[in-house]
């Protein structure tokens, strides 16, 4: 069967893959989205967290024989902890200062990050086997779907719009907001605001963390994964509107499957594609798709 003279097989699997991709753009440009709005930092070192969420994953399955089950509950709270750290003696003095003082420190932390992964498991990639439980596939008439796959896609789904429910329909969430649009209306309240700020970055580096711990079995763990796609997730950030929880998700996907469909019409295009939509965005709405001037 063809769809646009297109074998509906490798049109399937590029929309899978697309998703797929979606799904961890979706993620890490959400941290982002959370982290910027909430705080006004512009977080580079994303991507070294995403990497270091990865790692942990898998050195924890190889030298201490801990799995994917609690690799993925235990990392984001260890690399959390990692970024509540930074958010403590490093972040907390740049809240008040220009952005570019933010994206300077973060960019530094970020190449620091890379520099001791590299000097310690060099640049070719490891495995991370899939666990036995997500294993194998579904035979779905038109492609073969690998179950893991499918994991990553309802994973993402079901965090993504958990912490959108969390930020934008719960008493937390009006805390963090109602904070940082007015701190010291909230302080008088008696709600220990600096404590949700820390939070906050916790959090925004733990979603990268869970979208390194998703992404071990499928790209291999290497230093550089992260560096490769903080880009992309920053254009995504752009294209949604910065500080948007919504347009992080959505974008994030929507950009997945556009990328995977034009690797099937005009694959020579599909590394760029998302810049040029980037471009096409800021020249008609600069905020952003779901953004605010």
């Amino acid at each position: 069967m063809e769809i646009f003279g297109i074998p509906s097989a490798l049109l399937g699997s590029q929309l899978l893959i697309g998703l797929i991709n979606g799904s961890f753009y979706a993620i890490l440009s959400l941290g982002l989205a959370i982290i910027f709005g909430l705080l006004n930092i512009i977080n580079f070192a994303h991507g070294a967290q995403y990497m270091m969420g990865a790692f942990i994953a898998w050195l924890a399955l190889t030298k201490f024989g801990i799995n994917y089950w609690v690799a993925l509950i235990a990392t984001p709270i260890i690399v959390g902890a990692f970024g509540v750290l930074l958010e403590r003696t490093m972040l907390r003095k740049l809240y008040k200062l220009d952005h570019l003082y933010g994206l300077l420190l973060t960019f530094g932390i970020a190449l620091i990050i890379e520099g001791i992964f590299r000097d310690q498991f060099g640049i070719s990639g490891q495995s991370y086997d899939v666990p036995e439980l997500l294993s194998g596939g579904v035979n779905l008439g038109f492609m073969f779907l690998p179950i893991y796959r499918g994991w990553i896609i309802v994973a993402a789904l079901t965090v993504c719009f958990g912490t959108w429910f969390m930020i934008e329909r719960t008493k937390l969430g009006a805390y963090l907001r109602a904070g940082t649009e007015n701190s010291q209306m909230v302080q008088a309240l008696g709600i220990n605001v600096p404590l949700l700020i820390t939070f906050t970055y916790g959090y925004g580096v733990a979603l990268a963390a869970f979208a390194g711990v998703l992404a071990a079995p499928v790209f291999q763990v290497n230093p550089l994964m992260g560096s490769h796609l903080i880009i992309v997730v920053f254009a995504v950030v752009v294209i949604g509107g910065m500080g948007s929880i919504m347009g992080s998700i959505v974008t994030g996907l929507g950009l997945g499957l556009i990328e995977g469909l034009t690797k099937v019409f005009y694959p020579e295009a599909s590394s760029v594609i998302v810049f040029v939509i980037m471009v096409i965005v800021l020249l008609v709405r600069p905020a952003g798709l779901f953004g605010k001037a």
